[in-house]
């Protein structure tokens, strides 16, 4: 059974920084495609950064966030961490974890299909 716990959220001022965290576990290995999405009040979810398996490409990046957010893996621990940077109000956000058993995500944010497993989301709110 696939779970993931998110952790990390809470409020921060604009130009301050925050990390989230995703740990993941129920799969028997490393492959397996896995990301943040968010979804804003009044406005649907969206993915905002993935990766896939180990020897599948580096991090995607939805193209507003790509300058300001830094997706790692570590697989050791089987986590996942969302670093945010030059926090501003249009990041307030519920911050979704999410992952299915793929080795690769997609090419692209817009290309990277239906995840599997979600975590309960992490609030995220900029001032």
């Amino acid at each position: 059974h696939v779970q993931l716990v998110e952790s990390g959220g809470g409020s921060a001022q604009a130009g301050g920084s925050l990390t989230l965290s995703c740990e993941v576990s129920g799969f028997t290995d490393s492959r397996y495609c896995m990301g943040w999405f968010r979804q804003a009040p009044g406005k649907e979810r969206e993915g905002v950064a993935l990766i896939s398996s180990p020897g599948g490409g580096g991090p995607i990046y939805e193209d507003s966030v790509k300058d300001r957010y830094r997706l790692t893996r570590d697989n050791k621990k089987n986590t996942l961490y969302l670093q945010i940077s030059n926090l501003k109000p249009e990041d307030t956000a519920t911050y979704y974890c999410a992952t299915r058993g793929d080795f690769f995500c997609g090419p692209t944010i817009a290309h990277t299909g239906t995840m599997e497993y979600w975590g309960q989301g992490t609030q995220v709110t900029v001032s």
